[in-house]
């Protein structure tokens, strides 16, 4: 559980605002909640779910947070582009960019289609790369250092390979190599952090029994609170000595190694092999 709200957070006159890109459901929303209930100005962006979106919102405004929806298709650039441009007219520069959304479908590296990889890279790994080059541009040369962050939403299967989701592993690989690159060229103005959940929410042919049983495959033997993931990007934003480093809030998740996608480990989910 988030605390309640604890007052706007501003800084030098200036309200704090966070982007996060996929706000709608699941841990988008708790990270909406989570930064609206510390103060910050919460943009929640949606792509399809905007109804969803705009129905959280006015529960975070109800709460005392202040929280708009943004509405953009990531896989586009002139989308990401107007955005980022909306947001700056109507309340200046991020202070923080927190890279949720993803695209996460089945594949194997025998049998990708290469459209539908480029689909996941573009929204896994261009969209927040190209996020985060927007952001850098919109700030002042003389920003005070660390004041700004980006945290990017990746997976404890960047820790721990297994072939399953191949197209959506090699994005989200990507993208944690990336955390380093970007935290050492956008220094000082800028600090990059990733973040790398376990299984929190049911995900793709799962069964409420397959994921009861699949979200204990850890070293605490306990399902991830998904709010801790949340606490987590917030304790980030916030403290200003971090960056270029990846957090795992899995429970020791990826410390445990799998052959397979722990959803298919746990009596068979699927018997289809992606490797």
């Amino acid at each position: 559980m988030v605390p309640p709200c604890a007052g706007l957070r501003v800084e030098r006159g200036v309200l704090k605002q966070v982007l996060i890109t996929g706000g709608a459901h699941r841990l988008g929303a708790l990270l909406c909640q989570a930064f609206a209930q510390d103060g910050w100005r919460v943009w929640c962006h949606a792509q399809r779910s905007v109804t969803a979106a705009e129905a959280l919102c006015q529960q975070l405004v109800a709460q005392g947070g202040q929280a708009q929806v943004v509405q953009a298709d990531l896989a586009s650039d002139s989308e990401r582009q107007r955005m980022m441009a909306q947001i700056v007219a109507q309340g200046g520069p991020l202070h923080c960019l927190v890279n949720n959304a993803s695209s996460f479908e089945p594949d194997g590296a025998s049998d990708f289609e290469e459209d539908a990889m480029r689909g996941q890279l573009e929204v896994n790994l261009i969209a927040p790369l190209a996020l985060s080059r927007l952001m850098a541009q919109s700030l002042a040369v003389n920003v005070e250092a660390g004041a700004h962050s980006i945290i990017h939403v990746l997976d404890q299967k960047v820790l721990n390979l297994n072939p399953d989701y191949f197209s959506y592993t090699v994005s989200k690989l990507a993208l944690e190599r990336s955390v380093a690159l970007q935290a050492q060229a956008l220094a000082p103005r800028i600090r990059v952090c990733g973040v790398a959940p376990g299984l929190m929410f049911l995900s793709g042919p799962q069964t409420p029994e397959n994921f009861d049983r699949a979200s204990k495959i850890n070293l605490l033997q306990r399902a991830i609170d998904p709010g801790q993931v949340a606490a987590t990007c917030l304790f980030m934003a916030n403290n200003p000595a971090l960056t270029g480093v990846t957090l795992a809030v899995d429970n020791g998740q990826h410390l445990v190694p799998l052959a397979r996608d722990v959803m298919f480990v746990v009596d068979g989910t699927s018997k289809e092999s992606h490797a």
